[in-house]
């Protein structure tokens, strides 16, 4: 008999692709795959570094993986397997902890599969991760996660992801667009681009052998994006998140006009205070990001733009966050991801005092949520009324399905198999008490292209 495998996958769409990079490698050597809620023979933890509870996370699935299948081999892999490989190792139940390079090499490390007394750790020195491995999400949902770019150059004074992925490098474009061949033939509609900083790709030493003249010359976002439009097969493009600083003019005026590249994008902001982006080290100002809204809003008067935010940075002042709040509230965006600040190891924040104290941190979180519930309230109700193009998902969702427009509009549909994974046209009819648009099928407004 097949032994068995099961995932689970913490974090961001880079992992969810990682994740089915190594799923298929497991397949081809044999493993047949299964949900992780069932009893398996191996089970795999990708983690993620950005959790607040990293630690107590993975004990609970770990814990909720042996509880189907006590005598399965656990293997814990990725971002928080790297930072913190002997506190995972410590965790009752895990056998390998594999980090940033050795977790595509999984299969060199369980070949027996059988459970250890203790756990064995394989975990690199961050300068050995200088080498980028392709890898793309199959099957697990409508759209495909393509990872494009990994590691960070960036010194931000919060994060961990340098000490976890290591220096930006990436993948040639001549590989890109093979992995998005491979993705067309099978049938997907819509890929996702993804990296740690996307935007920053054909950094790294990444480049590519020119047809015309044998010689190798540099790549950058904007050549991807471009050559990737020319890709026969795929529909529609979307980009995961790139920094302000790193979304230029051309790369909007691209998209703007590109029949592939969707009008959304997913700009990290962290704080609306001067004063805090300079203590987190981030390359701009909070004029250059309004400078890129209204750039992209001017171009793409229904674009989608969603926003990443941190608050209770060390030294944020009630100021500091009432700038931030007033400069969101402001912004022609449409949702916010807000993220409260936690202290990490090895990182320049934890000596910047004084700390926030966490009733206050949860309070300003608190605040911008209701603040970004309310900015993609506003961002629906503009859109009723006008057409768009919505990619139907596959899952039966208590009787109903959900489609994604181009500019990221959430549609609730009655469930109807036939529509999976087409592209239908849609008029916003209106909103829900559940924050989705309503289309009516009845009405000649929709139909399957």
């Amino acid at each position: 008999m097949k032994k068995t495998v099961a995932f689970h996958t913490l974090g961001c769409k880079l992992n969810f692709a990682e994740t089915s990079t190594i799923a298929r490698l497991m397949v081809e050597k044999g493993y047949e795959k299964v949900k992780f809620e069932e009893a398996a023979d191996v089970y795999v933890i990708n983690t993620c570094s950005v959790t607040d509870n990293a630690d107590k996370e993975c004990k609970d699935i770990v814990k909720k993986a042996l509880s189907k299948s006590p005598d399965a081999f656990v293997a814990v892999v990725g971002c928080y397997a790297q930072l913190k490989p002997e506190d995972i190792a410590k965790i009752e139940g895990v056998d390998v902890v594999l980090g940033a390079t050795e977790k595509f090499q999984l299969l060199n490390y369980i070949s027996d599969s059988k459970k250890k007394t203790k756990a064995d750790i394989f975990s690199c020195e961050i300068e050995d991760a200088n080498f980028f491995v392709d890898s793309f999400s199959q099957g697990d949902r409508t759209r495909t996660f393509l990872k494009v770019q990994d590691g960070c150059d960036y010194t931000c004074s919060f994060c961990t992801i340098p000490l976890a992925r290591g220096r930006s490098r990436s993948d040639s474009i001549s590989n890109v667009i093979q992995n998005a061949k491979k993705i067309a033939d099978l049938g997907v509609k819509e890929i996702v681009l993804t990296g740690v900083n996307t935007g920053d790709f054909g950094n790294g030493n990444v480049s590519d052998l020119s047809p015309d003249t044998n010689a190798k010359k540099e790549s950058n976002f904007l050549q991807l994006i471009q050559e990737l439009d020319l890709v026969d097969g795929i529909e529609r493009f979307r980009i995961s998140s790139i920094e302000p600083n790193l979304i230029k003019d051309e790369i909007i005026r691209f998209c703007a006009h590109s029949k592939k590249f969707v009008p959304h994008f997913h700009i990290p902001l962290q704080s609306g205070s001067n004063r805090v982006l300079g203590l987190m080290r981030r390359r701009y100002k909070k004029e250059l990001y309004a400078d890129r809204v209204a750039q992209i809003k001017t171009l793409m008067p229904d674009a989608c733009i969603g926003v990443d935010v941190i608050v209770g940075f060390p030294s944020e002042s009630e100021e500091d966050f009432k700038e931030t709040y007033d400069f969101l509230n402001n912004l022609d965006i449409a949702y916010l991801h807000v993220f409260t600040y936690s202290e990490r190891d090895n990182t320049d924040a934890i000596l910047i005092q004084p700390s926030v104290p966490y009733a206050e941190r949860k309070r300003r979180n608190k605040m911008l949520r209701i603040l970004s519930a309310k900015k993609q309230r506003a961002f629906y109700e503009a859109m009723i009324g006008k057409t768009f193009q919505a990619l139907v998902e596959h899952e039966n969702r208590n009787g109903f399905m959900h489609a994604l427009t181009e500019n990221y509009l959430r549609i609730k549909l009655p469930y109807d198999v036939n529509l999976a994974n087409q592209i239908i046209e849609v008029e916003i009819k209106s909103i829900d008490e559940e924050g989705f648009a309503i289309s009516h099928l009845s009405e000649p407004a929709i139909s399957a292209l």
